[in-house]
């Protein structure tokens, strides 16, 4: 099994606190066992990225080396000499300098979520029952006071916030405070899809590691294990779409995703030619976005409309400032062509314009309960009232 952020329970592939492998971070992982060898460890470490590609498993795997490995130092910045004994149950086997096996009991124990030195800190149920949409200050408090406690088995106390960028306004003050003044031998590890999005007082207290997105190859390998009845075809388009994410390709094969983006193109295609845009299947497709209990539907086929209209504006650009480049590298010959079509008719400018009006207004359909076939069906005609203007 390989690292990917997302897991639950009952699937094929295992939630990141259960997850003993990685794949493709071999420089990170690098880092932080260099970081830990030397003895000045620094408290806080935020490892950004693509959401999807293995930060919440590194993170995990990373916190149960520190609690197997112990030590006598202190932490923080400028943190005493650290002994580093390797894994406590000798077996590296290749695996990375991180590595632990499944049978230790760190690693049980903090796979069960039963170590009494880690804690992490995700969105919690509201009183209804549902998933908040956001860490609040309730769940951010329980870091003060797990900080405040001396270490349980006599070493590091180590927390894990997934994903920082979830916290509300109160729940990055609370964090703040903690990062201001960090006890000694604690370790809080921040997950970030989006660095921007945090507090610049919260980032320039952290060591910055950042993660690169997974070659097409690693993805496609993944895809295989974890889905094995998948064809070969279908495997090579999941890992092309998924932009060096697993966890996106396999949230697209659950979605049937490589179908939606077929149905997709084929509608796109229709665009800027003598006969002009499919309304047909254009229909067709809103009723199957549109349709009730389909909002899963309509979100996979909104992120594939969305992503695809920004490799068509990233093209356009190529063409701007490289016209004799042919649109730039990475676009697909059947996927260049149509956008060369297109970008020739619109332009870089117009296509910014469609990219920020469709992405806008994909976003607000759920906030504000709007139709979303006609959401979805307005989105098209956006982009065929571009090429004809």
């Amino acid at each position: 099994m390989k690292a990917y952020d997302g897991g639950q329970d009952g699937e094929e592939w295992p939630p990141p606190r259960q997850n003993p492998d990685l794949q493709g971070h071999e420089e990170a992982e690098l880092a932080l066992h260099e970081a830990f060898s030397s003895g000045r460890l620094p408290h806080a470490w935020l490892i950004a990225g693509r959401r999807g590609i293995g930060k919440a498993t590194l993170a995990h795997r990373f916190a149960r080396f520190v609690l197997a490995n112990g030590g006598d130092g202190a932490g923080g910045l400028f943190a005493g000499e650290l002994p580093v004994e390797g894994p406590v149950d000798g077996s590296v086997d290749g695996s990375g300098p991180l590595y632990l096996s499944p049978h230790n009991p760190v690693f049980r124990r903090t796979a069960a979520a039963g170590h009494a030195d880690l804690i992490t800190v995700e969105r919690s149920l509201n009183d209804k029952g549902k998933l908040r949409t956001e860490i609040v200050v309730d769940d951010v408090r329980q870091i003060g006071s797990f900080l405040g406690l001396t270490s349980a088995e006599g070493g590091w106390r180590v927390v894990i916030i997934d994903c920082a960028d979830e916290m509300n306004r109160h729940g990055a003050n609370a964090v703040l405070k903690v990062l201001e003044e960090p006890p000694p031998r604690a370790l809080l590890l921040l997950v970030s899809h989006a660095p921007g999005r945090l507090l610049a007082t919260i980032r320039s207290r952290c060591r910055r590691l950042q993660l690169k997105p997974l070659a097409e190859n690693e993805v496609a390998g993944l895809v295989r294990e974890y889905l094995p009845d998948l064809t070969a075809g279908e495997i090579g388009e999941l890992a092309g779409l998924a932009e060096g994410s697993i966890g996106r390709a396999l949230g697209l094969a659950k979605e049937g995703g490589v179908e939606l983006y077929r149905d997709l193109m084929a509608i796109l295609n229709t665009l800027n030619t003598m006969g002009g845009l499919d309304v047909s299947a254009l229909h067709s497709m809103g009723d199957r976005v549109g349709g009730i209990g389909a909002g899963d539907t309509f979100h996979t086929v909104s992120e594939l409309l969305t992503r695809w209209l920004g490799r068509l504006v990233m093209f356009a650009a190529h063409r701007r400032f490289d016209p004799g480049g042919g649109g730039g590298a990475g676009f697909g010959e059947d996927d260049g062509e149509l956008m060369a079509r297109l970008a020739q008719a619109g332009g870089l400018d117009c296509w910014l314009g469609v990219w920020e009006k469709v992405t806008r207004l994909l976003a607000r359909t759920d906030s504000v309960n709007l139709d979303r076939k006609q959401v979805f069906i307005g989105s098209i005609l956006a982009l065929e009232n571009a090429v004809r203007s």
